[in-house]
């Protein structure tokens, strides 16, 4: 992790150092007092408390220093305007210093899977960091570049949004030499008005991007494709359906795991992924893309995604109370509903859907929880629907003609929990989906617990 004195960070970000500080160093960033590890800096950020209150406990856990509006001579400080603003300044400086490659991923559904899928395609080529789980925002991407290793090569980093201009900031930060954007669906509809809004805001990944930087871009998303007259870098288009995309899937299967032909110009080889789902290919795609774009050789990349293991809360399939549990409560919109459903639908045995509500879809809210209903009738026996939103669900899965005894709406994760252990039985096949502030991987755990 790289070393940062508070007299070479003050220079990056335009702030103000004592000088009996200036030589002090820190190596990371957190804006948490409670968690922050010794050595980092705290970053004392004024919203709905003032973290400023926490300077003193952040020292008590070993802050080397803390960046800050508030003038104090009395501890280790970097005095700015905004420490937000700075913290993002400090990152990008970092970044430049370091020389790595960056490649941007955003979209709709999937990026989380597709930075994991390029960091272990180029992992073996390269020495590569990337952005954790959640720190995909204007305070969470700059710490992970922060946190990342001097001798890093390749940092692959998730850029999230909810309004427009928030990966235009991200993007200039990071300045991504190589970018992906998986797709464009319905996810943030509540604050960008459209998909073409949203199509909008995600192609802001370009804005810190040279004008020869490349792009890869899922050429089967209607959006992506009608949106490319506004698109003047080079792109790599991807797909299965698009017959004008240059890196392409074909012979999709899946029996045991996922396998597929991946054709791109004159190279032709197969891939297997240990994942259940086809919407899992375009995210392989996207990685396969960026791989060939840097050098790596197809036989390597096919090696590595063979081995592929996703992070925690997507699609972690594992047997607990002689059941099958189908772990994807990382996050949900329609899209990765409905995608999540046809993987359960694939199962043999009684499937029960434990759904939360998505959340941030806006004026078209009831009608996205009334159709994920009805593919629930498709594709599960049971569903239990937790949040005010599902309550649509439940009514498009009785209109699609689910049992009315099989359909049960709750506004208490508890009691979703304790009904699914009285209605389980060995055999069952049991997933967890929903939004990530509707925390359905707490419903997982009361009903593992109990």
């Amino acid at each position: 992790m790289a070393h940062i004195t508070l007299a070479e960070a003050a220079r990056w970000c335009g702030g103000r150092v004592e000088e009996q500080y200036a030589h002090i160093t820190f190596c990371g960033a957190s804006n948490d007092s409670r968690t922050i590890a010794p050595g980092q800096l705290f970053v004392a950020l004024v919203g709905v408390r003032d973290g400023n209150d926490f300077i003193p406990a952040a020292f008590q856990k070993g802050a080397a220093a803390v960046l800050t509006s508030r003038e104090n001579a009395d501890y280790p400080a970097i005095v700015v305007d905004d420490p937000r603003i700075a913290l993002g300044q400090i990152a990008a400086a970092l970044r430049q210093k370091i020389g790595m490659k960056v490649v941007g991923v955003t979209g709709s559904v999937g990026k989380s899977t597709t930075k994991e899928m390029i960091a272990a395609v180029l992992q073996g080529d390269f020495i590569v960091s990337k952005t954790p789980a959640n720190f995909n925002n204007d305070l969470g991407m700059p710490m992970a570049i922060l946190a990342m290793e001097e001798d890093t090569q390749v940092a692959v980093l998730e850029m999230g949004m909810s309004h427009f201009g928030e990966i235009s900031y991200l993007s200039k930060i990071a300045t991504p030499d190589l970018a992906v954007i998986t797709n464009i669906g319905t996810m943030h509809m509540e604050n960008l008005g459209s998909r073409q809004g949203i199509l909008q805001a995600k192609l802001e990944m370009l804005d810190g991007m040279a004008p020869t930087a490349p792009i890869c871009l899922f050429g089967d998303d209607e959006y992506l494709w009608s949106g490319r007259d506004r698109i003047h870098h080079p792109v790599v288009w991807f797909g299965v359906q698009n017959s004008a995309s240059s890196v392409r899937a074909e012979a999709v299967a899946q029996q045991q795991g996922l396998s597929f032909v991946v054709r791109a110009g004159e190279r032709s080889f197969p891939v297997e992924l240990p994942l259940e789902g086809v919407h899992f290919v375009s995210d392989a795609l996207a990685a396969i893309s960026v791989g060939l774009a840097l050098g790596v050789e197809p036989q390597r990349m096919a090696s590595r995604l063979s081995r592929f293991r996703n992070m925690a809360g997507r699609q972690e399939i594992f047997e607990a109370k002689a059941v099958t549990i189908i772990n994807d409560s990382y996050n949900a919109g329609p899209e990765s509903m409905a995608a999540a459903l046809r993987v359960l639908g694939n199962r043999t045995g009684r499937r029960i859907a434990a759904l939360g509500d998505m959340l941030e879809l806006g004026p078209c809210s009831k009608d996205a929880h009334y159709e994920v209903g009805r593919l629930a009738a498709d594709h599960a026996d049971w569903l239990l629907a937790y949040g005010p939103d599902a309550a649509n669900m439940c009514q498009g899965a009785l209109d699609a003609g689910m049992p009315r005894d099989k359909v049960i709406h709750f506004d208490d994760r508890q009691q979703l929990a304790d009904q699914l252990r009285q209605i389980c039985r060995p055999g069952d096949v049991l997933l967890f989906k929903g939004s990530r502030g509707m925390h359905m991987e707490l419903a997982m755990e009361q009903f593992l617990e109990g």
